[in-house]
């Protein structure tokens, strides 16, 4: 008879219905065995297998039921202990390896141990004890961070309860400035832990010493000369204030924007401004006479100065000159006194007589008589003229036809004599030197 065989069959293939009377049937599995595996023979084999790779090579009876169809206790392999000794290595191994972190370029890692801040991790590879023992906070220290105080994008988005400050002649300005600061690589733990909010804290520390310096200036200086100068001294006096409260921030720039009186006052201010400038120009204007005219006179009083020491060395020389003359003379007098006497009165006399134009002659029967000295130099002075210029000789000749050209005959019949040295001082000559 043909046999009809199921494919869904588990018994399908094999001899378990051999000796089962129908031959149509397919073969089955034994009775015992159409219940699934049990779980504990699972177990049985599975340690089994492991066994036998770490070393057990023991008898295979785990599969073998004791007698009386009871079965025993689940037992556990004689290799158990390292197989978890080896598991709880694997374990803690992966557990340490997540203790190893990264740390970027620019950045470190702050480490705290249950919360309590412990060490701060350089740039690269680290480690530290793993979660939940140790945990980290990377903290950006190379990035430059910059906040806006009194307008925000540009300067028309103004924020007046930021920007308008008294200053110390009691006038309002409107102050635009940019904080620019990174944190200190050893300041990370106080910029994570000291503050609430560090950028707030920043923020308030520069507006405060902002206010604090110009309070302490007059307006004009913080609008033309001293914005350098307030800005400098802002820098130094936020960064004394942060480093009071250990935020551990480091102010690189403060760099003022914009510096002007508010817009309800800028045409008066305007108005003042020019005022000023015109009063500057006319000191300058000033300024600029005052370096002209006190170069002159102070080359002229340097030039009447040194005229006047001029004047004295030649003052001083002539009297010298002629004290040293004297000196000469009277030693040459107390050699010859007579010769010396006569030559000093001839001498005296040609000089006098050379500049007088009358001559009044003392003679000897005491006549007095007139010579016309001055017509007969003029008449001297006419004759060398026609000589050196003839048609300019001609035409004085001409018009002086009618003046005598010789001496009258009185002085040529009776020529007059000069006295003698001894006759004016009898007669108490004035021009001579030595009558007394």
């Amino acid at each position: 008879m043909t046999r009809i065989y199921n494919l869904n069959d588990p018994g399908w293939g094999r001899d378990g219905n051999k000796n089962s009377g129908d031959q149509n049937q397919p073969p089955r599995r034994p009775n015992n065995q159409d219940t699934p595996p049990d779980l504990d023979e699972v177990w049985r084999d599975f340690n089994k297998r492991l066994s036998s790779l770490f070393g057990n090579k023991g008898g295979g009876g785990g599969n073998q039921q004791p007698p009386g169809g009871g079965r025993q206790p689940m037992k556990m392999p004689k290799g158990s202990p390292k197989l978890f000794m080896g598991l709880l290595i694997l374990i803690v191994g992966f557990w340490l390896s997540t203790g190893f972190i990264i740390v970027q370029e620019g950045q470190v890692a702050v480490v705290t141990r249950f919360g309590q801040y412990t060490k701060t991790l350089n740039p690269g590879l680290q480690w530290r004890l793993p979660s939940p023992i140790e945990d980290h906070q990377a903290v950006n220290i190379s990035q430059l961070r910059t906040f806006e105080i009194g307008f925000r994008g540009n300067s028309r988005n103004k924020v007046l309860t930021e920007s308008l400050m008294l200053t110390a002649d009691e006038s309002i300005v409107d102050v635009q400035f940019v904080v620019q600061y990174r944190l200190l690589q050893t300041g990370a733990p106080d910029y994570l832990f000291n503050t609430n909010n560090p950028d707030e804290a920043v923020r308030q520390s520069a507006e405060t010493a902002m206010r604090e310096i110009v309070g302490k200036k007059p307006m004009d200086f913080v609008l033309y000369s001293g914005r350098t100068e307030v800005a400098s001294e802002v820098q130094q006096l936020a960064q004394a204030i942060l480093d009071r409260y250990k935020t551990g921030v480091q102010i690189s720039t403060v760099a003022i924007q914009n510096v002007q009186p508010p817009e309800q006052v800028q045409a008066a201010f305007d108005d003042a401004v020019k005022a000023g400038q015109d009063r500057e120009r006319q000191i300058n204007e000033g300024n600029a006479y005052a370096n002209k005219v006190l170069p002159e006179a102070q080359g002229q009083v340097a030039r009447m100065l040194q005229q006047a020491e001029g004047y004295k060395a030649k003052v001083l020389g002539d009297a010298t000159g002629d004290s040293a003359r004297f000196n000469s003379i009277v030693t040459e007098y107390d050699k010859a006194p007579g010769i010396m006497r006569d030559r000093l009165y001839i001498s005296t006399f040609e000089q006098i007589l050379a500049t007088t134009n009358k001559v009044i002659v003392d003679s000897k029967n005491n006549n007095m008589l007139y010579l016309p000295l001055d017509q007969v130099a003029k008449n001297v002075a006419r004759d060398s003229v026609r000589s050196s210029d003839t048609p300019h000789a001609a035409a004085s000749g001409a018009t002086n036809n009618s003046s005598p050209t010789t001496t009258p005959a009185r002085t040529t019949t009776k020529p007059a004599t000069i006295p003698s040295s001894s006759d004016m001082g009898s007669l108490g000559n004035p021009y001579s030197p030595y009558s007394r």
